[in-house]
């Protein structure tokens, strides 16, 4: 099963595309957002362009598990999302990945600072590898 992972912000959705069988889950670049519906639709092609069969959207909780702002804004997204695409949409916490995102940057060598985009990216390869791990994506 090809999947497509999302880290959705408000400037930009980091892209990851991978195969669950095989546990792969690699950058895939980024939407730059403008409004709501070009976003979605944007988020559609790109599925559709890797021939994917689901999407996972990150959903941004608090360390102890609750909701905040943030994640009633990507829900919203998600529920936009899930009205115009034809394929199962799958949420996974993605709390603290764009952080680990930028430490693996750093352990890289690359500033994140000057690459937001490759922060965005780099999260959604977390986000899709605890979809993964967390038995998301079994045949």
């Amino acid at each position: 099963m090809k999947l497509l992972a999302l880290d959705v912000g408000e400037r930009r959705i980091g892209l990851a595309s991978g195969v669950a069988e095989i546990g792969t889950a690699l950058p895939a670049g980024v939407i730059h957002r403008t409004r709501l519906t070009a976003d979605v639709q944007a988020v559609i092609e790109a599925a559709s362009q890797r021939q994917s069969d689901a999407i996972v959207v990150g959903v941004p909780y608090r360390p102890n598990g609750e909701e905040s702002p943030q994640t009633e804004y990507v829900r919203g997204f998600v529920r936009a999302l899930r009205r115009q695409a034809t394929l199962p949409v799958h949420e996974v916490d993605e709390v603290f990945s764009s952080m680990e995102a930028e430490g693996l940057l750093r352990d890289a060598g690359r500033e994140p600072s000057r690459d937001k985009g490759a922060i965005d990216a780099t999260a959604a390869v977390i986000i899709l590898r605890r979809f993964l791990e967390s038995g998301g994506g079994a045949s």
